[in-house]
């Protein structure tokens, strides 16, 4: 195996892109396949907002997409999508119709309208300039991580969130790897301290090496609640190189949704909207299905948790009074900031 990132990029054949509105107080990020993606989505949360996720349920007839799109801006970011489906029809990208080329491009949505950000912004919402720009900006090898992107107006009840992503390999020599941008209603930390309920999964010092508490107290289990219910929502993608089926993807978004649970306590609220992707690029076979499947989602449950964690660890406040505190505010240790972009 090559160098890796710990970067959703060290799955060869797809590209990461950022647009980072900081007035704003939102943004996009663009995941875009080189070649047709197998994909499907588990949808854990209660109070979703997504596009084109229907064609991703198994009995639907579509199998591949063109990319994956996560947005800020609650439904008023859905039309991120049209931005990036119009920077993948200039590239003559997506299924022909009657002769007309439809990229397909699903997208799930956070809420960040509540953060301080400026969102006058007139007749129409900036979301689809920003998800062409998003697009645009797709480049494989390192990307930025924290509040950038889908993660840049992200909070969690505790310290703000951001856009992680992480990385691993399987004993069967799969790449698995997940991007999430976390906007929880709950929180990734332990109690009032800086551990990190993904601790367990934690490679190397990646967000912090902090470990766990000595013992759990009552109060570590106690609920951390955002203030507003209604602002959350966790949104993220997890990609193999594997070849997998459709029902294959959807059991790996499936394993790659208890990342969220391990990582957030708690997850899946009524008003949250959390939501996880699968995708497969199939540089791979699976020699034997069910026990690979399993390592995959093994894997998958993992890099999500550590994603998580590593969106907080990489988070920066947004530039202005009153903005949420970041995790480095509250425990002094400078974020690394993941790779150039």
């Amino acid at each position: 195996m090559s160098e890796t990132l710990n970067l959703l990029t060290d799955i060869p054949g797809l590209r990461v892109g950022h647009a980072t509105d900081l007035s704003l107080g939102s943004g996009v990020t663009a995941v875009i396949f080189d070649q047709p993606a197998v994909a499907s989505v588990q949808i854990g949360g209660g109070a979703p907002g997504t596009r084109d996720t229907d064609l991703l349920r198994t009995e639907m007839t579509v199998e591949r997409v063109d990319a994956i799109v996560l947005s800020g801006g609650s439904t008023f970011g859905l039309d991120a999508a049209g931005g990036v489906q119009a920077a993948l029809r200039e590239d003559g990208r997506g299924i022909a119709f009657a002769g007309i080329n439809i990229p397909l491009a699903p997208q799930a949505i956070l809420f960040d309208l509540l953060n301080g950000g400026d969102k006058d912004w007139g007749r129409f919402s900036p979301y689809r300039d920003l998800g062409y720009q998003a697009a645009r900006a797709a480049a494989a090898g390192g990307f930025a991580l924290g509040s950038v992107g889908a993660g840049t107006g992200a909070t969690t009840a505790t310290v703000k969130g951001g856009l992680g992503s992480a990385s691993t390999v399987t004993p069967l020599g799969h790449r698995v790897a997940a991007i999430v941008a976390v906007n929880a209603v709950g929180s990734p930390l332990v109690g009032d301290g800086p551990w990190f309920w993904a601790a367990p999964f934690e490679e190397g010092a990646e967000f912090g090496g902090q470990g766990l508490p000595p013992r759990f107290l009552p109060e570590h289990r106690s609920p951390r609640l955002k203030g507003s219910p209604g602002t959350a929502t966790t949104i993220g993608l997890v990609v193999t190189d594997a070849a997998l089926t459709k029902p294959q993807a959807r059991r790996l978004a499936l394993m790659a949704d208890d990342g969220l649970a391990r990582a957030i306590l708690p997850a899946h609220a009524p008003n949250d909207g959390d939501t996880v992707f699968a995708a497969a690029t199939g540089q791979h076979p699976l020699e034997h299905p069910v026990h690979a499947l399993t390592l995959l989602g093994h894997a998958a449950t993992q890099v999500m948790a550590r994603a998580v964690a590593r969106a907080v660890f990489e988070a920066t406040a947004l530039p202005w009074p009153g903005a949420q505190p970041a995790w480095r505010d509250r425990f002094g240790q400078a974020p690394r900031g993941g790779a150039a972009a």
